[in-house]
């Protein structure tokens, strides 16, 4: 066999490997189908122009009214005198759509809220189990990075579980001790740490498994930032994700209707 023919046969070869391993390759699928499921979450002024920010990302869970988020994405304050309220955006039948939204829920422990809609109900997201989580897994994250900048768009991040550590830092500069750092050192809990970067607007993103679109946590970078590499000068670009079993606890608080 001479050695262009070989290398044809070369390259058909890698070429239909490839063809092969796209076709196994679930996450398209996946995308595809939690992707209605996935919201943004800011605040609506009908007198602002714009009159819709983006401050972070929600999915809907349970009824499909239900949305998880990050507490530290609700504002604390809204203009009530000018009617602002916090809103959730999504995207439906072709349609880029906006709902009023209810605070229902609130766990700052582990900065996760829950908001209700009532327009209509999307399609949910399984909240999967997060103690079978292992390091080294594969994991996905969709949602809106740095906001509006990127348009209504939904972005996806892809990469692996690089480590289940606590919150907190054991050995942490006393000079940058706060009550609420002390509080939070009391009672620890584990997080995910991720190789993908997470970006502002990301936090409350599902972290989900490629294969399944089962939640396993939710994107939250600087809360956990906040405490676990409080005594940095300079912080890294780690990126960080709660476990979904906290979100399990505060989905029972909540009576459905």
């Amino acid at each position: 066999m001479n050695t262009f023919l070989l290398s044809v046969i070369c390259l058909f070869s890698l070429f239909f490997n490839s063809l092969r391993a796209y076709a196994e390759e679930p996450l398209p699928a996946t995308l595809a189908r939690i992707k209605p499921s996935i919201v943004a979450i800011g605040t609506f002024l009908p007198s602002r122009n714009p009159r819709g920010i983006f401050l972070g990302t929600g999915f809907a869970v349970s009824n499909g009214r239900l949305i998880v988020t990050n507490a530290h994405v609700i504002p604390e304050k809204l203009d009530e005198r000018r009617y602002e309220s916090i809103a959730v955006f999504y995207h439906k039948k072709g349609q880029d759509k906006v709902a009023v939204a209810e605070l229902v829920a609130i766990d700052k422990k582990h900065d996760l809220a829950l908001l209700k809609i009532a327009e209509e109900s999307l399609p949910t997201m399984k909240i999967g189990n997060a103690s079978s989580v292992a390091e080294g897994q594969l994991c996905a994250f969709t949602g809106f990075p740095i906001g509006m900048v990127l348009g209504f768009y939904p972005v996806t991040h892809r990469g692996i579980i690089s480590a289940i550590t606590p919150n907190i830092i054991p050995a942490i500069n006393p000079g940058k001790l706060s009550g609420k750092l002390i509080q939070q050192m009391a009672q620890p809990f584990n997080v995910f740490q991720l190789d993908a970067t997470a970006y502002p607007g990301n936090s409350g993103s599902p972290l989900y498994d490629p294969k399944t679109g089962d939640v396993i946590g939710i994107i939250n970078k600087v809360f956990i930032k906040d405490s676990k590499e409080n005594a940095l000068s300079n912080p890294s670009g780690i990126t960080y994700a709660i476990p979904a079993n906290h979100i399990k606890d505060l989905l029972n608080t909540v009576k459905l209707p």
